[in-house]
């Protein structure tokens, strides 16, 4: 049998002129159900066309959707017509007569099928990246006239006369009918048309098609992630998932914060696991957004998979693999700047020189020698534009028996405080090689080093705001003297004085070995390593308070020795994982039976040192270099743990109907006495949408009911944290002689265990008219207990700090998500798309044990401003409710919330009650009755940082070799505490500008904003603001050069692309940013916290916690948000 007599077949377009038989009942021709199996199943059929001429068969035979596999169908229709088949390419298959020996291979690929006298014509068939599409079937429209695409995408068609349409069809992507109009060359771009719903998703240790989940499970394609000119990929996620909150800083180098359906610990880290080509790690910064295929995002108990370590949910990324043809070059860069986008403009000169009349009535700016004549905008003498730019390049390729995938990256990513840089270069090489049919071989491997100099961002961020706006920055190499005028350091001095060089190295990837004996079973073994280097260095150079430094001598600004800070850490981790596989169909039941072993391992070290009178080139940066005279002072430590852990799970579905799944997890983890914890979880689905009443909708293409349960942990905690501690070698004095003892260094709970996480959902998925709208729906009930928290014990137990660690707080996180996708063709050469999801999310202490409320975010001279406790979010804002401002004494001998308070008949100027002070609500006393006088007793509960709700959405537009998207973030029902409002510790520290311009006055009375603002104003809530925003995360504009004119020059795919980063942002908030991180966990070894330098987080204090989480929500030195303008271009060969 020659290519020539094969008919050559493929689902027809809706504008398909050949009708399909629509009878349930008695028969139809073997051509027409052929004809519909195509369309089902998305695959070809070449054969003879006498072969199957006049031959029917039961039209119930292709009625059952894709219910049964398609090999139990075509057996069911061949085999009676003594007809058989054989598949020659995934979506090929040849019929037969039934023992026929005939060559059953096409012609090669850019052949024609139906060989029609006529004249020719050519072209490619590419995807949008410019990738030639092998396989693809361009066929004349009204024909049987066709051909299918070659190794490099081309083909060649004869067009009978009379016929001017060409039709081009390829699984996986939209169909496409192109007019000749008497051209010879025709070059064909497919776009992606793969329905979700077939989509393959990671969900640990295996895979599986979108439709059969019962788990909610997210994914983000890598292009998507690609677009955006952002160093991580979880940045460029933002506002992409529902339930999925990504909170990003302008910082260079800063790990974006994610909280999966709400805050899921206060102590024990509440980021989700990330597992990159099946390597675990709580940092994927490393990882170049260009080498990611895909991200998926396994959001509720489908994560138990991964038990102790899930209880945040897990992030799956997977990177680009080699595939077999023609070796592909792909070049992709970017190069822009970023600014500030938002910063709180503060007072000039005037406005200063105004307020210091009211604020300290001593000072005279006007004399003063340190003064400077003009005005002074700081945010000009410590900001700037900075470069950013990001280059990859790529090789992949390969054969049936190897394929290859390299890659390279660069990223320059200056901060836009001055001297604040960032360098970044990463390689990766993926390799898959078939042994045998039976045996196959993997590595990923990839290598990163970061560079940069970071700022101190508590000292410098925080002074610039505060420096008083006549005094000079610098001049000639000598800087302004700020000493007299709030005693806030020159910010300029501080960035130029200090220099924090950060460099750090990461070597990941994997081995993996893969046996399979039979094709439905399979077995895995995979070592996966991360190991990480680090070496930081802070030099604070040597200044005095003399003329040489400042443009005026004097003040208290001055550095006696120069000093070098060094540390050196190393991090070691390990996985081995150990599976085997069953995956199975018999009829209308299909399952996948996994069982395996996990044995993990982790090792770190760190040693700094600090020595004075280091010299002061880079290049002598060394402890042993520095003043012999004294000791270097020297600190280390280190951790170290393991887990062992078993995993089992089944995927069973009948008919495509009904899915069940469930799973089951042992860890045991050398953290706690307490060693092995058992995290199970079931599933099941329902796809009604296949039952009869739903099958011929016109309305729902795809409906399936989903639900899931289980339980899933989180050990993120200090090594042996249940056992206690001594310093030794103390002297004491026992019966008059000096003896050396120990003492107890801190109180430890023996009992302490894992935080455990029950979570249930409920969701909806659906498809509707012609798959052009498509969404989930879902509901979510998280539910965490024995919450690790720090409580207050007795003195007697001897406890340095009278606290220690226990599980004993219990919190929910509960809500709802929504995700609607929209895509349409208006015309053939116009396409467009519209997304969005949203989350209502609410958090809440449900226990407590022992009723002691967790405090924290102290600012300033301010008590502590958020309080846990039942019934409330975590981290709720507990402060004064302040009702204006007093404009008279009269107000204030009237007021019946005072009667009683003794600042009010006081004799001391300092905390008298004057007009222009802020009033309070009475609200209760120590009876539990208002009582005349303003203190604690009056604070009440005035929201949280964390939203109520958050939300994004895009658009996409599509015409001709144009594209536009447009991606936009927000949130909304949270409030932000602007403490840099209320830290200041000086009277003389400058304000902002519409406070200087609106705060109250004999002459100028106002209701809003008081006559000063100093530390010691009571925390209240005129600090608190609303913290809603939305924000337009991203706009690109790109075209694409026409792939005809590209291959003359051998360029398969050639874009070029405008974008722009945080373009604009619409808030309430007064500050910086109102995207706020919501705290970090204090148990990190960084060198910030291994030394006396402060760390470059919020300055905010904590009690009784050593959780930043309790300090959520409060600005004081937030690195400004930044936006970004930057061109790319991709280009591949």
């Amino acid at each position: 049998m020659q290519a020539q007599d094969l008919a050559f077949r493929r689902p027809q377009s809706a504008n398909s002129d050949t009708p399909l038989p629509s009878s349930r009942t008695g028969t139809i021709p073997l051509r027409s159900a052929l004809h519909k199996l195509e369309k089902t199943y998305r695959i070809n059929f070449a054969y003879n066309a006498r072969l199957v001429a006049d031959k029917q068969v039961p039209a119930t035979a292709v009625n059952d959707g894709r219910n049964t596999p398609l090999p139990d169908v075509l057996q069911a229709l061949l085999s009676p017509l003594e007809l058989q088949y054989t598949q020659i390419d995934p979506t090929v298959y040849v019929i037969k007569a039934r023992g026929s020996q005939e060559n059953t291979q096409l012609a090669t690929p850019a052949e024609t099928i139906t060989d029609i006298q006529a004249a020719p014509v050519k072209g490619t068939v590419t995807d949008k990246a410019g990738t030639p599409l092998i396989g693809v079937t361009v066929r004349v429209k009204g024909t049987n006239t066709g051909a299918t695409t070659g190794p490099d995408g081309s083909f060649t068609v004869n067009l009978p006369e009379g016929k001017d349409t060409l039709q081009i069809s390829y699984l996986g992507y939209q169909s496409q009918e192109i007019a000749v109009a008497g051209r010879a060359t025709v070059n064909i771009v497919l776009q992606s048309g793969e329905s979700q719903l077939e989509q393959v998703v990671v969900i640990g240790y295996g895979t599986q098609r979108k439709r059969d989940l019962t788990g909610s499970i997210a994914s983000v394609k890598g292009e998507e992630l690609a677009k955006q000119p952002v160093l991580t990929a979880t940045q460029a996620a933002q506002g992409k998932i529902a339930g999925v909150q990504i909170i990003t800083s302008g910082q260079p180098n800063s790990q974006p914060q994610i909280r999966v359906r709400g805050t899921g610990s206060v102590m024990a880290g509440a980021n989700p696991l990330y597992v990159v080509d099946g390597v675990l790690t709580d940092d994927i910064r490393n990882i170049n957004s260009a080498d990611i295929v895909n991200m998926d995002v396994l959001k509720d108990a489908s994560a138990a998979i991964y038990g102790v370590r899930a209880a945040n949910g897990v992030v799956i990324i997977t990177t680009r693999k080699g595939r077999a043809g023609k070796t592909e070059v792909r070049y992709d860069a970017n190069a822009g700047f970023r600014e500030a986008a938002s910063l709180v403009k503060m007072a000039d000169r005037n406005q200063y020189i105004d307020y210091i009349k009211d604020a300290a009535p001593t000072k005279d700016p006007i004399n003063d020698p340190n003064v400077y004549p003009g005005s002074t905008n700081w945010y000009d003498a410590t900001l700037r534009k900075a470069f950013q730019m990001n280059h990859n390049l790529s090789v992949s390729g390969g054969s049936d028996k190897h394929t290859y995938f390299f890659s390279g990256g660069f990223i320059q990513d200056d901060g836009i405080i001055k001297t604040n840089t960032f360098r970044r270069f990463t390689l990766r090489a993926n390799n898959d090689v078939n042994i045998s049919d039976q045996w196959k071989f993997s590595t990923q491997l990839s290598y990163s080093r970061g560079d940069g100099r970071n700022v101190d961002l508590n000292g410098v961020y925080g002074n610039i705001y505060r420096a008083a706006p006549i005094i000079d920055p610098e001049e000639n190499g000598r800087y302004g003297n700020t000493s007299a005028w709030g005693n806030v350091a020159n910010p300029l001095l501080s960035l130029d004085k200090r220099n924090y060089r950060q460099q750090d190295s990461r070597l990941q990837g994997n081995l993996a070995l893969e046996f399979t004996p039979i094709k439905a079973l399979k077995f895995r073994s995979a070592f996966n390593a991360d190991l990480r280097w680090g070496n930081d260095r802070i030099y604070s150079y040597k200044y005095v308070n003399d003329d040489k430094t400042f443009l005026t001598a004097g003040g208290n600004q001055r550095v006696d020795n120069a000093t070098l800070v060094q540390d050196n850490s190393r991090q070691q981790g390990w996985v081995w994982d150990n599976t085997a596989t069953y995956d199975q169909t018999f009829g209308k039941h299909s399952f996948t039976l996994l069982a395996g072993s996990v044995t993990e391992g982790f090792y770190s070290t760190y040693l700094t040192g600090t020595r004075i009178n280091v010299p002061e080139s880079e290049d002598l940066w060394y402890l042993d270099l520095g003043n012999p005279d004294v000791q270097s002072r020297l600190n280390n430590g280190g951790d170290k743990y393991a887990r062992q852990s078993f995993v089992g799970r089944l995927n069973y579905g009948y008919d495509s109907r009904y899915l069940l799944s469930a799973s089951i997890r042992a860890d045991g983890s050398s953290k706690f006495r307490q060693r092995w914890g058992y995290f199970p979880t079931v599933g099941l689905g329902w796809v009604i949408s296949q039952e009869d009443f739903l099958k011929d909708s016109k309305v729902f293409n795809f409906l399936k009911l989903r639900g899931s349960w289980g339980i899933l942990g989180n050990d993120n905690i200090p090594t042996n944290a249940y056992i206690n501690t001594a310093t030794p070698n103390l002297p004491y004095f026992y019966d008059n002689v000096i003896t050396l003892g120990s003492a107890l260094q801190d109180t430890k709970d023996a009992n302490l265990k894992w935080e455990s996480t029950n979570q249930f959902d409920f969701g909806v998925e659906f498809t509707l008219l012609d798959n052009r709208l498509s969404g989930e729906v879902d509901y979510y009930n998280k539910k965490t207990k024995d919450a690790l928290v720090v409580v207050n014990i007795p003195s007697i137990l001897g406890d340095p700090n009278n606290t220690y660690i226990t599980n004993a707080a219990s919190f929910k996180n509960t809500g709802y998500e929504i995700s609607l996708n929209w895509k349409d063709n208006i015309t053939k050469d116009l396409s467009y798309s519209i997304g969005g999801n949203i989350t209502f999310n609410k958090n809440e202490i449900t226990n407590l044990a022992g009723g002691q409320a967790l405090l924290g975010g102290g600012v300033g001279q301010q008590s502590f401003v958020t309080r846990t406790d039942n019934g409330q979010p975590v981290a709720s804002f507990y402060v004064l409710e302040s009702l204006g401002v007093f404009q008279s004494q009269a107000e204030i001998d009237s007021d019946p919330n005072i009667t009683n308070d003794p600042n009010r008949t006081t004799n001391d100027p300092n905390r008298k009650i004057k007009p222009g002070d802020l009033k309070y609500r009475d609200v209760s006393g120590p009876t539990g009755k208002p009582d005349g006088v303003i203190d604690a007793n009056d604070k009440q509960y005035f929201g949280s940082y964390q939203p109520k709700y958050f939300y994004g959405f895009n658009l996409g537009l599509n015409y001709k070799g144009f594209d536009l998207t447009a991606d936009f973030y927000g949130n909304g029902g949270n409030k932000i505490y602007n403490g840099k409002k209320a830290f200041r510790f000086e009277t003389t520290d400058n304000i902002e500008a519409d406070f200087a311009d609106h705060r109250w006055k004999a002459d100028r009375p106002s209701t809003t904003d008081p006559r000063l603002l100093t530390s010691a104003l009571p925390a209240s809530t005129y600090f608190l603001e609303s913290g809603a925003f939305l924000r337009c995360n991203n706009l690109t504009l790109g075209y694409s050069f026409s792939p005809e004119k590209m291959k003359a020059i051998g360029i398969t795919r050639f874009r070029v692309y405008l974008t722009s980063q945080n373009l604009f942002t619409l808030k309430k908030f007064s500050g910086f940013t109102p995207e706020l991180p919501g705290g970090t966990i204090d148990f990190d070894n960084s060198i910030n916290n291994r030394t006396t330098h402060p760390s470059s987080g919020t300055a905010a204090n904590n009690t009784n916690n050593t959780s930043g989480i309790l300090d959520a929500g409060i600005e004081l030195n937030a690195y400004p948000t930044t936006r970004t303008f930057a061109f790319g271009v991709n280009v591949s060969f």
